[in-house]
């Protein structure tokens, strides 16, 4: 009998680290960071068509964070339930968005798009704002400025990004998490870094 314990308890200092390390691996994947690859062209050219990039699920949504979000029910194309995308957040709840010749406004101040080139924003970015994007939506017609727990996001590679300009709003719920590339990535400063603040068009 002595000898059965002795066993069982050998077999439970072996089983229960293994068990717990399991436990908390799902528990940090589940609520806190996981990893995701990117799909497509429209974050370049600073996330790359199969980079790995980390998921935090737990950080505040700020103006300019990429994030990664289920497209299932925003976009219309977006057909399964296991659609991502990643974009970055242009509009916050509450904010005006528009564009003249690539340099975009929200609440009438310029947002800094320092991530990408000039000729990137004014090629593919367009003129517009919010109320005359909404009147093409299946949702939030004749949006003047961006819903309550919604928001504005753009592709960084405007002239092929399929984003907020096409379907509308981006609902919070819908977002998994805040995407980071790793420190040492070439583009990490221009991905990692997100701000409230409004800096200019430079």
């Amino acid at each position: 009998m002595e000898g059965n314990l002795k066993i069982l308890k050998k077999i439970f200092s072996w089983v229960f680290p293994i068990a717990m390390g399991l436990l908390i691996g799902f528990a940090v994947r589940q609520y806190f960071v996981s990893a995701s690859f990117i799909k497509g062209t429209s974050m370049q050219p600073n996330l790359q068509n199969a980079e790995v990039v980390g998921v935090f699920k737990t950080l505040p949504i700020r103006r300019n964070a990429v994030i990664i979000f289920n497209a299932h029910g925003e976009d219309p194309e977006a057909k399964a339930s296991t659609d991502y995308y990643v974009k970055r957040v242009i509009g916050l709840p509450g904010d005006t968005v528009s564009s003249n010749n690539g340099t975009i406004y929200v609440n009438n101040q310029p947002l800094n798009q320092s991530y990408i080139s000039q000729y990137q924003r004014s090629t593919g970015t367009g003129n517009w704002n919010l109320q005359s994007l909404s009147t093409h939506w299946t949702k939030d017609q004749n949006s003047v400025k961006v819903p309550r727990n919604k928001y504005f996001v753009l592709g960084d590679h405007r002239s092929v990004s399929n984003d907020s300009r096409y379907w509308g709003f981006v609902d919070k719920d819908k977002v998994l998490g805040v995407v980071k590339t790793v420190p040492f990535d070439k583009n990490a400063g221009k991905v990692n870094h997100s701000t409230d603040s409004l800096a200019g068009s430079n």
